[in-house]
């Protein structure tokens, strides 16, 4: 621009108010990023064309059981290469505050899920010990088990009938790893065998909470979808048939709208940002009252310097913001590391760059525009007597 080392001058007049403006701008950007990118991690995914693996549950909730013979069903449909089960189970080790992802799933549940790698001898004794239980390295670290450990974990939905309480108690026989770092989330699981846990289930038996189904041409996944639903419809037990990707999501909603709680947080943060920079911006321009006057004087436009103010407020939201993601550029990966794979994200999307650009736009215009306007009716007589 033509006027660029005008704008930077009268935005770095009063050094340490722009110090501590910007310190407020990359704050916000940094915050919206870290939770965009959340968001965006669990909202993500949610068309079954191309998926290689699908979900099934039920429509109604995924809380509500379906019945274990409808597996049988599944596998029949046209494109459908292999089909497994599992159930919820809600595990608490020890203490309350020590959640243990846990599921009760079918034989064949690996089978199905290749980027996780347990040992074949390791899965050769858990197929016949009935109360064995495999758990993710991260998990085994976490809790310092090993193999050969007899661990109780108590459900927090269902009683068993062996011990007559909450309490269920396994036998750890195998630890499986994630063969991508990327997806060390998958550590922190904990799955034992379904039958040992429907002979013992107090609450019913036969049922399962959902089926993983993997689509021989993930081109057809769509298809395979609709055609699962509608062996079902009309049903007691109708189903949902979805990617893996928009299960977790759907998974994470049942607990939590990461989409609402971000929105709200977010419209507070910015709500704050457009007092304290257009409050900034005012004084700013008040205080260069005399200076515009002159700027008038010798021959700069009306439209020069509304363009010229208002660009001040846009470099300054930009200047900031921008500063704000490419922290967040650093800080994602360096948190998704520590999280051992439980937040699953590793970079900024693509997206999130592209809406923090037009907050950045759009926000540094509202606040740039009332002083802007100012400076554009400025009286050149009143200005100059006003300064003198």
């Amino acid at each position: 621009m033509k006027y660029l080392h005008l704008i930077w001058a009268a935005l770095f007049r009063r050094k340490s108010r722009t110090f501590l403006t910007l310190v407020s701008i990359i704050a916000a950007f940094v915050l919206f990023g870290l939770l965009d990118s959340v968001r965006v991690a669990f909202t993500a995914g949610n068309d079954v064309a191309g998926a290689g693996r699908l979900i099934v549950n039920s429509k109604m909730s995924m809380q509500q059981p379906l019945p274990e013979s409808l597996g049988a069903r599944i596998a029949t449909v046209p494109g459908v290469a292999a089909v497994a089960s599992a159930n919820w189970f809600g595990g608490v080790y020890q203490d309350p505050k020590n959640q243990v992802v846990s599921f009760a799933v079918s034989p064949n549940y690996f089978d199905l899920y290749p980027e996780l790698n347990l040992p074949a001898d390791q899965r050769a004794i858990w197929g016949k010990t009935r109360t064995g239980a495999v758990v993710g390295a991260a998990l085994a670290k976490r809790f310092g088990w090993k193999i050969g450990d007899k661990i109780p974990l108590q459900s927090t939905i269902f009683p068993s009938k062996a011990s007559g309480n909450q309490t269920w108690t396994f036998d750890i026989v195998g630890i499986f790893h994630a063969r991508d770092p990327a997806q060390a989330g998958r550590e922190q699981m904990l799955m034992f065998h379904w039958k040992y846990f429907d002979e013992n289930n107090a609450f019913g038996s036969g049922t399962v909470h959902w089926y993983v189904v993997k689509v021989a041409h993930p081109a057809q996944a769509d298809a395979v979808a609709h055609a699962i639903d509608a062996i079902s419809a009309n049903s007691d037990h109708e189903t949902k048939a979805q990617t893996e990707q928009a299960f977790q999501a759907s998974f994470i909603k049942q607990m939590v709208n990461i989409g609402f709680i971000v929105t709200a947080i977010m419209g507070a943060v910015f709500f704050t940002l457009l007092l304290l920079t257009g409050n900034t911006m005012m004084q700013a321009v008040r205080e260069r009252t005399n200076e515009l006057a002159v700027l008038k004087t010798i021959g700069f436009s009306n439209t020069s310097v509304l363009a010229m103010v208002l660009a001040e407020g846009v470099l300054m939201l930009v200047l900031g913001g921008a500063i704000g993601l490419a922290l967040v550029s650093l800080i994602v990966p360096a948190l998704s590391a520590k999280s051992g794979g439980m937040m699953p994200v590793h970079a900024v999307a693509g997206s999130t760059w592209l809406v923090g650009v037009l907050l950045m736009v759009l926000i540094g215009a509202v606040v740039g525009l009332p002083p802007a306007l100012r400076a554009m009716r400025l009286n050149i007589v009143e200005a100059l007597r006003m300064g003198a």
